[in-house]
C-alpha cells in the first residue's frame, strides 16, 4: 500500500516515509503507529487498542506511546498543538487527520463516500451519511477542545445532499449563521456553526467530490 498526504508518501511494502523523494526516518514502532492511523482513518484509535496492537501482551507506560507520537509528529514536521496529521483525541487516543490518497490516485474509501468536510482552527474531518456528534467526549465524531464545549454538544445529521444541525441541550448553546439554535435547522455549504466559543465551517460535497453551494445552486 502507498498512501500520500500533504507531500508525504507512506510505502508499507518498503516501510518508508517519504517527503517528496527524501526519506524521513521512523523507528519500526513509529512506522507501525503511523500505518495503523492511516489504515483506520478517520476512526480514532484508543490508547488501549494502540498498546495492544503495538506491544501485544507487553506492559508499557503511556509515556512510551507519547514518545512514539512525538517521534512521528517530528518526522511529519508538526507540533502537538497543530494536529495537522496526527490528531489527539483528549482522554482517548489518536486519529489520522486530513485527506489521504492511495497510490492508484483514488481517494480512500472513507473519503470517497464523504458528504461534507467540517473545518475548524485545529483540524478538519470528513463525514458521511448518518448522525455525528460534536463535543468533548471520546465518542464524538468532531472533537473540539474547549471548556465552553459540552461533552455531547450538538448533532449533525447528514442524509444525501441534506444536512441539519441540532443543539443537544448544551450549556453554552449552538449557533448557526450567528443565530442561537432552538430546533434542528438546515445547514448549507459554507455555513459557520459556533459550538460554545469554537467556530466550524461546513463544506458540502457533491457526488463527484466537488463542493455544492446551495446558496446559488452552482458547484465549485
Amino acid at each position: 500500500m502507498q498512501v500520500s498526504f500533504g507531500g508525504f508518501t507512506v510505502d508499507t511494502d518498503r516501510r518508508q516515509l517519504l517527503k517528496g523523494n527524501t526519506e524521513r526516518h521512523l523507528s519500526p514502532k513509529g512506522f507501525q503507529f503511523l500505518r495503523l492511523l492511516l489504515e483506520n482513518r478517520p476512526r480514532a484509535l484508543s490508547k488501549a487498542e494502540l498498546h495492544e496492537r503495538l506491544w501485544p501482551s507487553t506492559f508499557v507506560s503511556d509515556a512510551t506511546l507519547t514518545s512514539l507520537v512525538a517521534e512521528v509528529r517530528a518526522a511529519l514536521g508538526e507540533r502537538a498543538q497543530d494536529g495537522r496529521y496526527v490528531r489527539t483525541v483528549h482522554r482517548f487516543g489518536y486519529a489520522f487527520n486530513g485527506m489521504a490518497t492511495e497510490a492508484t490516485g483514488r481517494v480512500s474509501a472513507a473519503h470517497e463516500l464523504s458528504r461534507c468536510w467540517i473545518i475548524w482552527e485545529w483540524g478538519q474531518i470528513a463525514l458521511r451519511d448518518g448522525d455525528h456528534l460534536l463535543g468533548r467526549d471520546a465518542d464524538v465524531a468532531v472533537w473540539l477542545e474547549s471548556p465552553t464545549v459540552s461533552r455531547h454538544h450538538a448533532r449533525l445529521r447528514i442524509r444525501g445532499a441534506d444536512m441539519t444541525v441540532e443543539d443537544l441541550g448544551s450549556k453554552n448553546g449552538t449557533y448557526l449563521r450567528g443565530a442561537l439554535l432552538t430546533q434542528p435547522s438546515p445547514v448549507m455549504d459554507g455555513d459557520e456553526i459556533r459550538v460554545g466559543s469554537v467556530a466550524v465551517t461546513v463544506r458540502l460535497l457533491g457526488a463527484g467530490g466537488t463542493t455544492v453551494t446551495k446558496h446559488s445552486g452552482e458547484s465549485t
